[in-house]
This record gives structure tokens, sequence and C-alpha cells, in this order.
């Protein structure tokens, strides 16, 4: 058996795991490379894994969802997914497994791995935020009795699983990472054309099916409100999967927006921005690392958000990963009745104000000291591939 040659078998899913994927898999290869190790990397993930060089297994990126309900449709492929997985690590076990976001896919993978390769490790990279919203310890007990190391992204991450007494290491936030190649406004805003006297607002409305159906609509009927006021707004919509296109093209119609659909330009989108109105995700942060103000809205079906807060009594501090870092109210969040589009338009139109403007800059900048230095991606890298040799 050759000793430098090591497969790691990475499952992640939804667009923000594989972007987080396909960056650790670069750095795994830079590592490796110093290291004098050939990697074999299979994967459940997404295109920009694939691209990286992982062979996938399935394609996980548009499998995701947030909330009871909306999570039914998605049963059947993830178990399907997930078989096919577990036939391949059972005919080809890995030296090691990486864990990326992606709960309850993941919990059930690396409880199989535990289970059937007691001695293989497993990293959990990007660990659910059970520090944030966890209404039971039973998800955190499972991530302890599975984990060898937790990669903590967050400050706050890494203290709440060193207090549960997983071995963590508090790497920092990968997105630093990619903002090292991210454009500057006047960069963006020539590469899509647009004058320093048009307002762009970003719409990002849709990374999962069913953001489509519950985020789009508020969001686009508070779009049409805004340009409206504004003669020369532009809307800018990043395409987060192919598979929206149609859909979000024919809300485009049907609200009669001056919009732009663009696809592999979500940073150009952004950095070009005056101001985004956004879904909540990962993706707020990488808004607020290129210094863009925004308006975060989130909805579930309302049975969903029921059940949530009247049965299994969730309650969380804030929504957006922005707020979460510090704790601190720093963007706007609109969460299910309070994301109307009167209220999206009031907060936006007050974001577009220069001095609330330099006050969520001056945020931006406080949060960003709490995301750790230039360099996540390889100190995970290092981690992992270390924990071979415990």
């Amino acid at each position: 058996m050759n000793s430098k040659r090591k497969t790691i078998f990475i499952s992640t899913g939804e667009v923000s795991g594989d972007l987080q994927g396909g960056l650790l898999i670069d750095a795994l290869k830079r590592q490796a490379q110093i290291l004098g190790l050939e990697l074999e990397i299979v994967a459940l993930g997404g295109s920009r894994m694939a691209a990286a060089g992982a062979t996938l297994l399935g394609d996980t990126s548009a499998i995701g969802s947030v909330g009871i309900l909306e999570s039914l449709p998605y049963v059947w492929p993830t178990l399907q997914i997930q078989r096919r997985a577990k036939q391949y690590l059972q005919q080809n076990p890995p030296d090691l497994v990486v864990l990326i976001d992606y709960m309850g896919p993941n919990l059930g993978i690396g409880s199989y791995v535990r289970q059937h390769f007691p001695l293989v490790p497993i990293a959990y990279y990007i660990a659910p935020q059970e520090w944030v919203w966890s209404p039971s310890q039973h998800n955190t007990d499972r991530i302890v009795k599975m984990t060898d190391l937790v990669l903590a992204i967050f400050p706050e991450e890494a203290r709440y699983f060193q207090e549960k007494g997983v071995k963590v290491s508090w790497v920092g936030h990968p997105l630093i990472d990619r903002m090292i190649s991210s454009p500057k406004r006047s960069q963006a805003r020539a590469e899509l054309g647009i004058s320093e006297d048009e307002v762009a607002i970003a719409l990002l409305p849709a990374s999962r099916h069913q953001e489509i159906k519950y985020v789009l609509p508020v969001m686009f009927q508070a779009a049409q409100q805004i340009q409206a006021k504004i003669p020369n707004v532009r809307f800018w919509i990043p395409l987060s999967l192919e598979v929206y296109r149609d859909s979000i093209e024919k809300a485009i119609q049907n609200y009669d927006l001056r919009a732009t659909l663009v696809a592999d330009k979500t940073q150009e989108a952004i950095a070009a921005a005056d101001l985004a109105i956004t879904k909540s995700g990962t993706v707020n942060l990488e808004i607020a690392l290129l210094e863009i103000p925004q308006v975060v809205i989130y909805r579930v079906n309302h049975i969903t958000a029921w059940i949530a807060t009247n049965l299994l009594k969730f309650s969380i501090p804030f929504m957006s990963p922005t707020n979460l870092v510090l704790m601190k109210s720093i963007v706007p969040e609109l969460l299910q009745e309070e994301a109307n589009p009167e209220n999206i338009v009031r907060e936006a139109m007050n974001l577009l104000n220069p001095d609330r403007r330099r006050q969520t800059l001056a945020d931006y900048r406080e949060m960003r000291q709490a995301l750790g230095e230039v360099g996540a991606c390889d100190r995970a890298a290092k981690e992992i591939l270390q924990l071979h040799y415990r």
C-alpha cells in the first residue's frame, strides 16, 4: 500500500457547502504537495468541488431546505444519495472523512463511519450551528460522540464545542480567503457596465427551492416599490443554481423590474451594488466582507414557523451570520410576517442614507476582526491531514 497516497471522503450539501468544499479541496491539495502526499478526494457536493478535483458520488448542491414541511421533498433524494455513499464507503474505506455543515445527512454519514470504521478519523468543518439555535443537546451529543476534531470558523462555536469535550481548532472563516481575489467596486461596475449615476441593488432571493416560493415574491414586490421611488435604479440578480433561471426570469417579467440576471458573477454583482436585499445565509457574510449594506429577509411555510415557535420552542438571538458573529444587530433582519414589502422598502431606503451606510461599514469592520486572519482554508487543511498521523 502506498503510504503517500491518501483518500479523503468529503460530505456536504447546498450551494454554500459546495463553495466551502471547493475552497477546502484547493487548500488540501496545496498542503498535500508540501507534505509529499498524493490525494484522492471523493465527495458528496456540487460543481465547485468537482472543478476543484473531487470525484462526486452525488450532487447535493440543490438538495437543501430549512423547515419541517420544506424538507419533505428532499427526504427520498437524500436517502438515495446517502445509500450510494455508504455503499461506496463500505467497499472503499477512506483514510479520512471530512463533514462540512449539512447537519441531518452528515450526522447519519458520520455515525455510519464511526460504527463501521472506528479507526478512520472524522473532522467536522463548519459544524452545525448548535451553539446558536439548538433546542436540545441531542445533535450536539452525536457530534461529540462521532467527531475526532471540530474545525471551528467562529470563536463562539469553538468555545461551545470545547466545553462539550470535543477537540477543537479555531481556524477562522474561509470566506476571508475568498475575499482576497474579490473585485473592487469600480472594477465590478465597469465589468457589468454600470454607470456612476446608476443606483445598483443586488437581489439575492434563493439558493434553495423553498426560497423561490417564500422569499422571492416579497423581495420582488419590494423591488417594484423601490423602482417607483428611484428612477435610476437597476437590480442585479446573481444566479445561484441554473435550475432557478426560468423561475427568476419569469418573475422579473411579471414584476416588470429593470433587472439583470447574471450567472457566475455573484461577487461582481454584490461588489458593484449600493445595497443588497438578500435571503438569510452564508452570503450575508460575503456581502458584509464586500462592505455592501444589506437587508436580510427570512420566510418559511407558516405551519413550519408555528411548529418551531410553539411546539419546539425554537428561539434564536439572530438569523443572519453577520449578526451572529458579534451577537449584535449590524444588519436589519426581517423574519416571517415582518418580511413584507413595506418593511423591506423602509429598511432599504434607510440603508441608502449616507450616515446609516457609514455606521454599517464601521460595524462590518468590527465584525471582520472576529473572523480571523487570511489562511483559514490552509489551516483547516493542515489540521485535517495531520489527523491521519495522530
